[in-house]
């Protein structure tokens, strides 16, 4: 039976990986699932991804694809590989796809989601998938602020090219704060992002947000390609949702 190709919807908690990306030294997303489709006998160098996310950082829709000789069903090799991903790791669904489908190249767009929530002291249960913030911030100059990412743009303010020498520029989608009670939930699409953009922008509008830095710091960030704020979100906020073909 020749080997068919699959794309597989992976989800992840972060928190216990270097990355999505393999290294040598280092637990990641990558190398336990590759470790896990060595025991249905899979022979391959390297699964392909959708992207690569941070140390930290979670998935709710990331996207690999590799090729297996399997002679069972898709339900089948869904279950046996979950039963042999660690617990931070599942597939939540997989397909037989075309031996030309690449998860990263066929993207039309990926949307990630960066939530925070409001409180002056801690909370241990929310604290490994959401940014705490205090004070308060204000939605309203947070979607003001985010107004102005969308559309083609230069991005270096906000990030790095993900290959040496490439290009910062990107197209966002959408970008828009939501809030309940004292959770903030940020929702950006584009198609494509560069290293910690997200994570950046993020940072910049929270600022804004609790009026730290004025709203105009973003489009004058991209208007000029650089940025007087250093620093990022925590990664444990984000979450890939999806990539979208």
């Amino acid at each position: 039976m020749a080997a068919a190709h699959y794309k597989v919807i992976l989800a992840y908690n972060g928190s216990d990986f270097a990355g999505f990306q393999r290294q040598q030294s280092a637990r990641t997303v990558q190398g336990e699932f590759e470790t896990g489709l060595r025991k249905l006998g899979w022979d391959g160098q390297s699964i392909l991804g959708a992207g690569r996310t941070d140390t930290g950082v979670h998935a709710k829709g990331q996207v690999v694809s590799f090729s297996l000789d399997w002679a069972h069903s898709l339900e089948d090799l869904q279950n046996a590989l979950n039963y042999y991903l660690p617990a931070g790791i599942a597939v939540q669904s997989l397909a037989k796809v075309t031996p030309t489908f690449h998860p990263r190249y066929d993207a039309k767009a990926r949307h990630y989601r960066y939530c925070c929530y409001a409180q002056p002291v801690r909370d241990p249960l929310r604290e490994p998938l959401a940014w705490r913030i205090w004070p308060e911030a204000q939605v309203e100059w947070m979607n003001t602020a985010a107004q102005a990412l969308v559309g083609i743009h230069d991005y270096k303010a906000f990030g790095s090219a993900t290959s040496e020498g490439g290009s910062t520029v990107r197209e966002v989608f959408s970008a828009l704060w939501q809030a309940d009670g004292d959770e903030y939930q940020f929702d950006i699409i584009a198609n494509a992002f560069l290293y910690h953009m997200v994570r950046r922008i993020t940072l910049v509008m929270v600022k804004i947000g609790q009026g730290e830095v004025p709203v105009q710091t973003v489009e004058d960030a991209l208007m000029s390609g650089s940025l007087d704020l250093t620093g990022l979100a925590p990664a444990a906020g984000l979450v890939l949702q999806e990539v979208i073909y």
